[in-house]
């Protein structure tokens, strides 16, 4: 069907000027987000402070007489918080804001509840932050709106601004020069990275300033190796790179990652992985994540960003207002900007995380040594224990962050110890 959806809206260009495509934009998703609006019971919205959810309360407080209920979660481990930045933007909106600051243990205490709550090996460890945001927006609301899709519609995903531009600076590079730059970036480690990019902040101007830059240099690494744009596009989505080489007995089956034909006709490599974060990212991760979070304390939420009108004008709309100067999400943050002050909103993109790594490697190390324990592993037989070793004791010893290769282990075996 989103094949369909965008072959249309591709043999409709929108022809506008870059104002005419921002009041239509603003238009349509106002309508979006009034008809989602529309509730019997008490109504409010995530607030990361991010472009996304900021977009949508905006829009939501302009076209409402009482105060929006926002609802936040912030943590105080460093490089994890937004709840600050959401509380700038609820004060210059005026909503009615609650923010919860969750301490480790109270986060972790959420992993017990996961097998159950998705009812498979779902790990994407932003899951215990969504339900945590969710339980407390149930406190005061039933439905809640999320800002979800805007990076698959309006290129937000880092990858979709550095793709090409690595691409054509690599594509000339001799495999085995590419390999020995690959080699010289993962021999340090990413905290030494981090250390690195701290030193040097000091000359860096500040738009060449990322979160986390160490797991930004070793994601660089892997994508240099790629022989072609949709490979690194691969390497990018994936953790386990083969996983064939960590299931016993497996083949990794086609998806529609692998199979290119259902694609529809598309000569962008950034329209390209737009396309397959809509088809597989979006709903196989993000949409499941928050409506099994969110149910499993009743709380609806809606998706405005995906009313079939604004995903329909998104994909008419040229690249270029899309992805512009190096960042994405060009018109959404027009859009924005008319409610709030830019400094509010700007800053470099980061994941709605928690801080895995260092859990694993202090309090939540008992709990993941008994799930990988190697007897245990090739008693079950589902995974080859010694590759699922290396990378958990490189990971203790603090060499590597294998925090989400080692999650999506761990979601597996807490799940198959819950159906045993």
């Amino acid at each position: 069907a989103m094949k369909g959806v965008v072959e249309t809206a591709l043999s409709n260009p929108f022809k506008g000027t870059d104002g005419q495509a921002l009041s239509e934009l603003d238009s349509i998703l106002s309508n979006s987000i009034s008809d989602q609006m529309s509730s019997d019971v008490p109504l409010g919205a995530f607030l990361s402070g991010g472009i996304d959810s900021s977009t949508i309360v905006a829009l939501m407080q302009s076209q409402s007489v009482n105060r929006i209920k926002t609802f936040t979660i912030g943590f105080n481990e460093k490089g994890y918080d937004e709840a600050r930045h959401a509380k700038d933007v609820a004060r210059h909106l005026g909503t009615e804001h609650t923010e919860l600051y969750v301490t480790s243990s109270q986060a972790m205490d959420v992993i017990p509840l996961l097998p159950a709550m998705f009812d498979e090996p779902f790990a994407d460890s932003s899951q215990i932050p969504t339900y945590l945001v969710s339980k407390l927006a149930k406190q005061r609301v039933d439905v809640s709106l999320s800002g979800d899709g805007g990076d698959e519609l309006f290129g937000g995903y880092n990858r979709h601004v550095w793709v090409k531009s690595i691409w054509s600076k690599t594509r000339h590079m001799p495999l085995f020069s590419r390999r020995l730059v690959y080699y010289a970036i993962t021999s340090l480690s990413p905290t030494v990275w981090n250390k690195f990019f701290q030193m040097c902040s000091v000359v860096f101007p500040s738009r060449y300033r990322v979160s986390q830059p160490g797991d930004k240099m070793h994601k660089l690494a892997n994508v240099i190796t790629a022989e072609t744009p949709a490979a690194m596009y691969r390497n990018l989505v994936s953790h386990w790179h083969s996983p064939d080489s960590i299931v016993l007995r497996s083949q990794e089956p086609d998806t529609q990652l692998s199979d290119l034909s259902t694609l529809p006709n598309l000569f962008d490599v950034e329209q390209r992985m737009m396309f397959l974060d809509t088809v597989t990212y979006l709903s196989d991760d993000i949409l499941t994540k928050v409506d099994r979070a969110a149910m499993s304390v009743s709380l609806e939420t809606r998706v405005p960003m995906l009313d079939h009108r604004v995903v329909e004008f998104a994909w008419r709309l040229p690249l270029n207002m899309k992805i512009r100067n190096g960042q994405g999400k060009w018109i959404l943050r027009q859009l924005l900007y008319k409610h709030v002050p830019k400094e509010l909103v700007e800053r470099p993109k980061m994941g709605f995380g928690v801080p895995i790594d260092s859990w694993l490697r202090g309090p939540l190390r008992d709990w993941a040594e008994n799930l990988l324990e190697p007897c245990r592993l090739r008693q079950e037989g589902f995974f080859n224990a010694e590759a699922v070793r290396i990378k958990w004791d490189e990971h203790i010893a603090g060499k590597r962050d294998w925090q989400h290769h080692l999650w999506d282990v761990l979601m597996f075996q807490a799940w198959l110890e819950k159906n045993k």
